[in-house]
Parts: structure tokens; C-alpha cells; sequence
């Protein structure tokens, strides 16, 4: 299996009141399924696959914490334009 190199990245800290739960892990998720272009989220030393709601869950990303969203592939700005603008907007929760 080849090794993916995350090239474009973008550092962020959680804004919405309960972080990474439930739903906007589900809209997370769904809107970076549209791509095609690997995505990964670092938090507190661990890797976690954008892509897997289990995965995101798993890993109690609260409110205030600091992630880095790392994408790689065709589309791999698109991607991160969009994962940033849900990301900055709080997910809909202000």
C-alpha cells in the first residue's frame, strides 16, 4: 500500500459549543465523502480519518480544542475550503 503525503493543511481551533459530536461530525463527514481527495484531522498527537464519523467521535475533539485538517488528492483545495468553511462557521451551532 502506498504511503499518502499530506501536503496542504490548515490549523484550527473548535468554536462551536460541544466541538466534534454527533451532528456536525455527520455533516463533516458527508460534505468531505464528496471528494475525492484524502483528508485527516490531527488532534492531541493522533490521526484521525476525515472521512470515518466513528473515527472523529472516537477521538472527544471538545469545544476550544486545536486541530490541524491536512488533505491530499485532485481536489485537495476544494476540499479544504470547504471542510475550513464548516469548520470556522461552528457548524451551523454559532
Amino acid at each position: 500500500m502506498k504511503e499518502v503525503i499530506f501536503i496542504i493543511s490548515k490549523a484550527f481551533t473548535l468554536t462551536n459549543k460541544s466541538g466534534f459530536h454527533m451532528r456536525p461530525a455527520q455533516a463533516f463527514v458527508k460534505a468531505m465523502a464528496r471528494y475525492s481527495s484524502d483528508i485527516k484531522i490531527s488532534f492531541d498527537g493522533r490521526e484521525i480519518n476525515g472521512k470515518s464519523i466513528i473515527s472523529i467521535m472516537a477521538a472527544g475533539i471538545k469545544s476550544e480544542s486545536k486541530i490541524t485538517v491536512y488533505c491530499n488528492g485532485k481536489d485537495e483545495e476544494t476540499m479544504l475550503c470547504e471542510a475550513a468553511a464548516l469548520i470556522e462557521s461552528g457548524f451551523g451551532e454559532g
